[in-house]
């Protein structure tokens, strides 16, 4: 184990240490919104209500996870209950629903706010009712005087503003300082019936846990007829299927599941971060033609075969002149030095001092003057 790898577990550590005292010392925080939702154990989620639904219904409960309109297209159904609880559904099922009420089936809705169209046809209008912090929820049916409910946790004060003649009141909104005010109605449609209550709190975890008060549940629900009741449950939060369904609903456990994640996701950064392979320095390639040169001369000052290096020079120095001054080195002659004198500027006595040398260079049997020759040479550039 390296230093480096020390330094990251060390800090790893801490941050860890750091992140259990903050979550040992933070106050749990209830969330009171009224999310109705079937899965969550908020004060007002329905998670203890959907546990001990089959019970109020005798097992005789299904519930519907997709919408009416679907559901009533594809199957037949003969009459039945059918539960809507505080879900939002589309105008097409809204008149499935009805239609299926109007052949017979009793149709029960809890819920605060129900869309105008719907309240139009079967013959109410909803609105707020009440501004008190408290109410009391009781039944008008004296069988059920002693089943009631109060809701001191922030009611919606819904009910009621104007029902048809045909309409029967089964419970109120009772206050202190206030008229009676209806919130649960039953209206016949067709051959069926229809039940409206306007304060769905009463079946939220806050209420159900609170003795006494499921008396009053079971009462609303004792409206309905003893056969088969579909609870339509598409427009709450389905159950999840993921497979991190128990850790992400535990807040501790979602907790160490993220720390964890991230925690990995450092680890992997920067062990790749150590182990990233050297990009090699590639040097340029260097000119080593002055070195080829130093190497040749020094070959040639070893062997002391001065004449054959005259006679290569005086070779290169005439193709130069023939490449570059386009004169002909056949003969080396005066017309040939009265051509290399005009296109080259130099005086007629070194053009005819570097004739006589490239001459002896050339000639097999001549020896020294190779000094003056290169120096010679080197005046033409």
């Amino acid at each position: 184990m390296n230093k480096t790898f020390k330094i990251y577990a060390v800090i790893f550590i801490i941050i860890m240490v750091i992140l259990a005292l903050l979550e040992v010392n933070k106050k749990e925080v209830t969330d009171w919104r009224k999310n109705y939702d079937v899965n969550q154990k908020s004060p007002f989620g329905l998670f203890v209500f959907n546990k001990e639904v089959k019970d109020l219904f005798k097992n005789n409960l299904k519930k519907i996870n997709i919408a009416p309109y679907d559901y009533y297209t594809e199957k037949g159904k003969k009459p039945h209950n059918i539960l809507i609880l505080e879900s939002e559904m589309d105008t097409e099922s809204w008149k499935k629903i009805l239609d299926e009420v109007s052949k017979g089936s009793d149709l029960m809705i809890i819920a605060n706010r129900i869309p105008k169209n719907i309240s139009d046809t079967i013959g109410f209008y909803g609105s707020k009712i009440s501004y008190e912090d408290q109410n009391v929820l009781k039944l008008t049916d004296k069988k059920y005087q002693n089943d009631f409910i109060k809701l001191d946790k922030f009611p919606s004060g819904r009910g009621f503003s104007y029902i048809k003649p045909n309409i029967q009141v089964l419970g109120k909104t009772v206050e202190e300082n206030n008229d009676d005010q209806a919130n649960f109605i039953r209206a016949p449609f067709g051959k069926g019936t229809v039940y409206v209550h306007c304060e769905p709190l009463f079946l939220t975890n806050y209420y159900l846990l609170q003795s006494g008060n499921v008396r009053y549940a079971q009462s609303i629900f004792s409206y309905l007829s003893d056969r088969e009741t579909l609870w339509f449950v598409e427009s709450n939060t389905k159950e999840s299927r993921s497979l991190l369904r128990f850790i992400l609903s535990n807040p501790a456990l979602k907790y160490a599941w993220w720390v964890f994640l991230g925690g990995l996701f450092l680890f992997i950064l920067f062990n790749i971060k150590r182990k990233q392979r050297v990009v090699p320095i590639i040097e340029p390639l260097k000119n080593t033609s002055a070195d080829f040169v130093k190497s040749i001369g020094n070959l040639y000052l070893q062997e002391g075969d001065f004449h054959d290096m005259m006679a290569k020079k005086a070779q290169y120095f005439l193709n130069k002149v023939r490449l570059d001054l386009l004169i002909d080195t056949q003969n080396l002659d005066e017309e040939f030095a009265k051509k290399l004198c005009l296109k080259t500027g130099k005086s007629v006595e070194m053009i005819n001092e570097a004739i006589v040398l490239i001459k002896k260079a050339q000639d097999p049997y001549a020896k020294g003057d190779e000094r003056r020759f290169g120096k010679n040479e080197s005046s033409f550039g």
